[in-house]
């Protein structure tokens, strides 16, 4: 059944109103970093009342949430905006200098992202069920490359923030480290072709 008229209208106002937070949240944050992140300045730039915030969210912890779907919703659909092509390796590079873009160009939206920078805060299952996607995309196109232990996933994760991490702390705006990703890549897909893990060495 069709919805009246009437609750199309009052939706499509809450959506709006919805948005209108959303926006102002990450205007605050690219501004003064999420740290600054409060419900009263919010309602200032929106327009609204601090007591109309809690109309459309419950708490500060909600429109985090809903600012990390945001957020991971991009970074998935980014990544499956990159071409697929018969080089697995070509492929791979062109994935770790899209997600450093990404990164980069947003520090706030890469901080809530990927290094859980709010203290207290923690994704809902549903918005972080959007970043599990994006993972698992980096999982596959690793495996088309040969990259299958789940150490060495992890390793590649780790370099690969490792790099975003160096650019912004000590050279923004520049390009010291995100001009490394070829040769990181490069050298990572070296390591683990060559078959050197510490589980086909016998190691613990």
């Amino acid at each position: 059944m069709l919805k009246k008229p009437a609750a199309n209208w009052r939706e499509a106002r809450r959506e709006n109103a919805r948005a209108a937070v959303l926006n102002a949240a990450w205007e605050l944050v690219g501004e003064q970093g999420l740290a600054a992140l409060s419900l009263r300045e919010l309602a200032r730039r929106a327009g609204i009342t601090t007591p109309t915030v809690y109309a459309y969210f419950e708490s500060k912890n909600a429109i985090l949430d809903a600012m990390f779907a945001q957020a991971a919703q991009a970074f998935l659909d980014l990544k499956a905006a990159l071409p697929v092509t018969d080089d697995p390796e070509q492929d791979l590079l062109a994935d770790i200098r899209a997600f450093i873009a990404f990164c980069v160009a947003d520090v706030p939206r890469y901080q809530l992202l990927f290094q859980h920078a709010v203290p207290g805060f923690r994704p809902s299952q549903e918005s972080y069920g959007l970043a599990v996607r994006a993972l698992d995309a980096s999982r596959e196109l690793l495996a088309r490359n040969g990259v299958h232990d789940p150490r060495n996933v992890d390793i590649w994760t780790a370099v690969t923030t490792g790099l975003v991490d160096q650019q912004i702390s000590n050279d923004p705006g520049g390009d010291r480290w995100t001009r490394l990703a070829e040769d990181v890549t490069r050298m990572f897909l070296a390591q683990t072709r060559s078959g050197k893990t510490q589980e086909n060495k016998g190691e613990p």
